[in-house]
């Protein structure tokens, strides 16, 4: 995996930044803009990808009086009650585990191409402008490409487990 964190570095440039910009009210009410500020992607742990948490709630529905700057709040895959939205850069050659999380992820790919693996080994390869709505399914992602990093927005909301027969389908994650 060294040679996708190196690409990623040198490639890192060749992005552009993430701007997020946060908005919020002043003590009358009136609307303020809170921060401007640009964020890059960081290399996790397992070198397949690079991701950068732009916002997170503690709930759904939103607290909108909570003054807490999403950005900061600890989030793992998806947040327990709350929502996650995040942009991962898939590396190329790259491939996450097969996994499954109790939420509904909305994946919008702004650049490059993606293929979607579920279980049962039937896959779809997506390209940008295309919006994936996975639903709880065991899936992975896998970028086809030797020399693109694919760049995709997730929106995460912590939703209720799918069930069969009245068995909820438990969250997994292969390494």
């Amino acid at each position: 995996m060294i040679i996708n964190q190196v690409f990623v570095h040198n490639f890192q440039s060749m992005l552009n930044k993430i701007r997020r910009v946060v908005t919020g009210h002043n003590t009358e009410g009136v609307a303020v803009f809170v921060s401007d500020n640009e964020y890059e992607t960081v290399t996790i742990p397992t070198g397949d990808a690079a991701m950068a948490t732009i916002w997170t709630t503690a709930t759904v529905p939103a607290d909108l009086n909570d003054e807490t700057d999403g950005r900061m709040r600890d989030a793992g895959t998806t947040l327990k009650g709350g929502s996650v939205i995040r942009i991962v850069d898939m590396l190329p050659n790259a491939s996450s585990p097969m996994h499954r999380t109790s939420s509904i992820d909305y994946g919008i790919i702004i650049s490059g191409t993606i293929e979607l693996e579920l279980d049962n080994k039937v896959f779809k390869t997506m390209g940008a402008g295309d919006i994936i709505v996975q639903r709880g399914t065991i899936h992975k992602w896998r970028n086809p490409s030797s020399d693109t990093i694919c760049r995709i927005v997730f929106v995460l909301t912590e939703a209720k487990p799918y069930e069969i027969n009245g068995t909820p389908l438990k969250d997994v994650m292969q390494h």
